[in-house]
C-alpha cells in the first residue's frame, strides 16, 4: 500500500531532533488551546452564576444518603428520574471538585461529598473480575437497577465499556485533586481491567473496544457468551459482539486512554480506529481528502471530510459530545497539536458556521440532548458525521443532500452543554451564543441552562440531565480555572503514557 509520510518529512525538517522522535509542540510552533483571554467582570460574573445555578440542579439530582446524582430532574428541581449510572456517578464526582474550586462549596464540604458517594461505590454490585460497574442503579440505595421506572420493563445488568470511561475519568480526577480521598479513589480505579472491553480478534488490528457485556442472559441474538476477555477471569458473560467502537472521534476514546495508561490496551488501538473510511468505500456520503500513514505498526488513512472552506476529521454523528467531551480531561490540543489541536477548533468553528450561516438558526452547539418535543434524541451536523444516516441539527432532519448545501433548514435544536464545550475554543463566540441562548429563547431555570431549545418554534425541553449538567461544569472548571480538570487528570503518569502517542499523528484536517 502506497503512502505518504508526512511525519517523516516533519522529522527530518529543523527540529533538531532525532530520527524516530515525536517533536515538541514547541518546536512546531503548533496550534494551542486559545489562551485564557482576559475576562471582563460582567462576563466572569455571568459565568460564575450559570455554575451556580448549575450546581444546584446536580445538587437536587443527588441523595444525600447514597453521595448518587440521579439521572435527571425536571426543570423545577422536583422529580428526579429514579435511576443513574457510572457516568452519572463520575460527572457528579467532578462537578463537586469544580464547584469546590470555584468558591460553590466549602473544601470540607466537597471532601465530604466525594467520600459519601466512594463509600457507596465500594458497596455497590458491580463485575468484581474486571472491577467494572453495571449501566444502572437505583440512587437511593446503590442496588442494581432491575424494572426500569418509566414503563416497569426488566433491565438486564449490562456493562457498558463507554460508560466505564468516565467513571474511570472521574476516579482518577478525585486521586489528583482531593488528598484526603485520593487512596480510596485510586483503590476503585487501580482495580479497574479496561482490557476486558478490548477485542483483539476485531476485524482491524490490533482491535477494538466493544461496546460493553451483560452479567446475564439477556436472551438477544447479539449476545454471545464466553468468557471475559483477555484472562480476566471469572464467570461466562454475555458479549454485545455486534457492537465495536471504530472511529476516532468517539466518546469511547476515553476508554481506550484509560487503557493505555494502565498498560492493558496497546497504544496501536489508538490508530485502528477510523478518521474516516478508506477513500474507496463509495457509500461514504462525503468523498474523503487524505494520505496514509504508518503508526504504532497500523496503516492509518488520514481523510477529511470538506466542509465549507475546511477539511474536518468527522466523528459517527456529527456532534460536539462526540468531539470534546474526552477533551475535557486529556489535554488533546496540546499534547497532539497537529492532530487535535487542529481539529477540535474546526469542529467548532464548522459547528458555529452551519447553526449562523449554512442553517440561520441564530444559535449553534449540536449534540445528542433532550428532544424539547418530547423524549431524547441524537443531535449534530450532518457534514461531520461518518454516519450516512446522519444525526441532524434541526427536528426535521433536513439532510446536505450529496454534500450540497439545501435552500432552507427547519426547526433547529441546540443544547447548552455543546456551547460550553465548544466555548473552550471559541471563548468570545462561544459566550455569546449563550448568553442569547439564556435571554432570547428562555432556555434558562432555577437550575441553570434547560436542556435544550428548538430555535424557530421556541419549545424548550424544561429538564436537566446531570451529564449534561455535569459537561457544563467541567468545561467552567477549564475557562475559569485555568484548564484545571486537565491538569487533574493528565498528571505525569497519563502524559507519559499518552502524549508519545497521540502527539506523533497528523490529522489531514485544515482550514
Amino acid at each position: 500500500m502506497a503512502r505518504l509520510t508526512r511525519r517523516a518529512l516533519l522529522a527530518s525538517a529543523a527540529l533538531g531532533a532525532a530520527a524516530g522522535a515525536v517533536p515538541t509542540a514547541a518546536a512546531l510552533a503548533a496550534p494551542r488551546i486559545p489562551a485564557k483571554p482576559p475576562v471582563a467582570d460582567e462576563r466572569e460574573r455571568t459565568l460564575r452564576r450559570w455554575a451556580a445555578d448549575t450546581w444546584r440542579s446536580i445538587d437536587a439530582m443527588t441523595q444525600s444518603a447514597t453521595g448518587l446524582v440521579d439521572d435527571n430532574i425536571d426543570g423545577d428541581l422536583a422529580r428526579r428520574g429514579g435511576h443513574t449510572s457510572p457516568t452519572n456517578i463520575g460527572g457528579y464526582l467532578w462537578s463537586v471538585l469544580v464547584a469546590r474550586d470555584l468558591g460553590i462549596l466549602t473544601p470540607g464540604h466537597a471532601r465530604r461529598r466525594i467520600s459519601r458517594t466512594l463509600r457507596t461505590l465500594e458497596t455497590m454490585e458491580r463485575h468484581e473480575p474486571s472491577g467494572m460497574y453495571a449501566n444502572w442503579y437505583v440512587p437511593a440505595d446503590g442496588s442494581l437497577l432491575r424494572t426500569w421506572p418509566d414503563d416497569g420493563t426488566t433491565v438486564v445488568p449490562f456493562v457498558s465499556s463507554v460508560d466505564m470511561g468516565w467513571l474511570g475519568a472521574a476516579l482518577r480526577v478525585v486521586a489528583n485533586a482531593d488528598p484526603s480521598n485520593a487512596k480510596r479513589a485510586r483503590a476503585l480505579l487501580d482495580g479497574m481491567r479496561w482490557d476486558v472491553f478490548f477485542d483483539p480478534d476485531f476485524t482491524r488490528s490490533p482491535g477494538a473496544s466493544v461496546g460493553g457485556f451483560w452479567l446475564e442472559d439477556p436472551s438477544r441474538p447479539e449476545a454471545s457468551k464466553r468468557p471475559p476477555l483477555n484472562g480476566v477471569g471469572g464467570p461466562d458473560v454475555w458479549y454485545h459482539i455486534t457492537h465495536h467502537y471504530d472511529t476516532a472521534i468517539s466518546e469511547a476514546r476515553m476508554v481506550t486512554y484509560l487503557g493505555i495508561i494502565a498498560g492493558q490496551i496497546p497504544a496501536g488501538a489508538y490508530f485502528a480506529t477510523y478518521r474516516t473510511f478508506p477513500p474507496d468505500w463509495t457509500w461514504q456520503e462525503s468523498a474523503p481528502q487524505g494520505e496514509w500513514d504508518r503508526y504504532e505498526g497500523v496503516d492509518v488513512y488520514e481523510g477529511a471530510y470538506p466542509y465549507r472552506d475546511m477539511l474536518v476529521v468527522p466523528g459517527w454523528g456529527g456532534s460536539m459530545f462526540e468531539e470534546l467531551m474526552p477533551d475535557l480531561f486529556v489535554p488533546e490540543a496540546t499534547w497532539a497539536p497537529r492532530s487535535w489541536g487542529v481539529n477540535h477548533a474546526l469542529h467548532v468553528r464548522a459547528q458555529r458556521e452551519h447553526g449562523l450561516d449554512e442553517a440561520g438558526y441564530g444559535y449553534w452547539g449540536f449534540s445528542p440532548c433532550s428532544n424539547p418535543a418530547g423524549g431524547y434524541r441524537e443531535y449534530g451536523v450532518d457534514a461531520l458525521g461518518l454516519n450516512p444516516e446522519g444525526y441532524f441539527s434541526d427536528q426535521e432532519r433536513t439532510d446536505r443532500r450529496d454534500g450540497e448545501p439545501v435552500p432552507s433548514y427547519g426547526d433547529g435544536v441546540v443544547t447548552p452543554h455543546a456551547g460550553f464545550l465548544g466555548m473552550q475554543y471559541e471563548p468570545d463566540a462561544g459566550y455569546d451564543n449563550l448568553v442569547r441562548i439564556e435571554q432570547e429563547l428562555g432556555c434558562y431555570g432555577p437550575g441553570g441552562f434547560y436542556d435544550a431549545a428548538a430555535t424557530r418554534s421556541g419549545q424548550i425541553a424544561r429538564r436537566h440531565l446531570s451529564l449534561d449538567q455535569s459537561m457544563i461544569m467541567g468545561a467552567l472548571g477549564n475557562i475559569l480555572r485555568g484548564d484545571r480538570v486537565r491538569t487533574w487528570f493528565g498528571d505525569a503518569e497519563a502524559r507519559a503514557a499518552l502524549e508519545p502517542v497521540i502527539g506523533q499523528e497528523e490529522f489531514g484536517a485544515r482550514g
